[in-house]
């Protein structure tokens, strides 16, 4: 009998820090170690989508901790994608409030490098780059979930530009940002769902956009929804080729959707937890933690080399989020709710924060989806 091919075409090469990593490792740790000893922030949960200091992100700018891997001439750094991680993965650790350039820093500075116009990146980057610009993210809306290529809000042609019509939801941070890049739909759907879809930069401080708060369980605000009223966006700042949306907006997911930041945003819970119990669960939290850093790793170098690997960061998200919920629940078997226990304030962010674990980047059932239609 012949022998049976492998099915998976997921790919995950084992990657190791380079000695400059290293050193930089610790150069970011006593600037955290310095910035906590003066009061400047205190380490929480899920810091990097809710916890936005501007000041704090412009400190990090002036650091060359921001825009790390972009080319010199637009306020980069030219640094390698595994020296960045290594930079996020501290602050993701210390809890640090990152929030206000998470998004610029993540993801739409890579979308504009790749295909944005030499006047998009010009004009953004580099204010990206010292902490200045804030962005938000367009993609999912109300009647949609996670089905992107449902979304109906629309581009309509007109002289000099677009007229946008619709509404976004799960929009992080769109309230302090100035711009969004906006997935939507310039042709009319046919039978290829993919097809028609495009990128526009959208201003959120015009006059045609309405904010609204989605507020969570704990009475913060950091969710909005994003109402487009025949606002006009210009050609200029149309993102890469008309219709190519999909295409894009694919590639940018693998930036959302693989970064520590998907298993490390209950961090601080899990190391009071192992400072503080000897819980056999704690230990193996601990174990899965590793395996879920190497796994995230090794996405970030797949970047690096310029490969699309979507596939991979969508398992990332998935596991990290089943990960995240697992943490808070082992805090609560060790403490069992008692709000005198020293783990309860962590626990209860974690807990209250939970529910939107999931919706950010993608719920897990269609992650699992992706991943499944990548086997053969």
């Amino acid at each position: 009998m012949a022998a049976l091919e492998p099915v998976s075409t997921l790919r995950f090469r084992v990657e190791e820090l380079p000695e400059e990593a290293a050193n930089l490792r610790s150069e970011v740790r006593s600037f955290l170690a310095a910035e906590l000893a003066a009061g400047a922030f205190v380490a929480r949960c899920d810091a990097w989508l809710s916890g936005a200091d501007p000041a704090f992100s412009r400190r990090l700018g002036e650091r060359g901790w921001l825009g790390m891997t972009w080319p010199k001439r637009y306020g980069g750094h030219e640094r390698s994608a595994v020296e960045r991680y290594v930079v996020v993965e501290e602050l993701l650790a210390a809890g640090a409030p990152v929030a206000a350039h998470w998004i610029a820093d993540r993801q739409t500075g890579p979308l504009l490098l790749r295909y944005g116009t030499e006047e998009q990146r010009e004009r953004l980057l580099p204010g990206m780059a010292r902490g200045e610009i804030r962005c938000a993210i367009g993609m999912s809306e109300p009647d949609s979930g996670s089905d992107l290529a449902s979304v109906r809000s629309s581009a309509r042609r007109v002289e000099g530009g677009w007229r946008l019509d619709g509404s976004k939801v799960w929009t992080s941070g769109a309230h302090h940002a100035d711009l969004m890049i906006t997935l939507v739909r310039s042709e009319p759907m046919g039978d290829d769902r993919h097809a028609g879809l495009s990128q526009l930069i959208v201003d959120l401080k015009g006059p045609d956009v309405e904010i609204r708060p989605i507020r969570l369980l704990t009475g913060e605000h950091h969710f909005n929804e994003v109402l487009l009223h025949d606002c006009f966006v210009p050609d200029a700042m149309l993102v890469g080729k008309l219709g190519d949306g999909w295409k894009q907006v694919t590639s940018e997911l693998a930036y959302e959707r693989s970064g520590p930041e998907r298993f490390l945003s209950t961090f601080p819970l899990l190391a009071a937890m192992a400072a503080t119990s000897g819980s056999a669960a704690v230990g193996r939290l601990e174990a899965r933690l590793w395996t879920l850093r190497r796994l995230s790793l090794a996405v970030a170098s797949a970047l690096q080399r310029g490969e699309e690997p979507a596939t991979e960061a969508a398992l990332v998200k998935d596991l990290g989020t089943v990960f995240e919920r697992e943490v808070t629940e082992v805090s609560r078997a060790i403490h069992g709710g008692e709000p005198s226990h020293p783990l309860f304030e962590h626990y209860r962010r974690s807990l209250l924060e939970g529910p939107g674990f999931t919706l950010r980047g993608g719920t897990n059932e269609v992650l699992r989806s992706v991943v499944a239609r990548s086997l053969r």
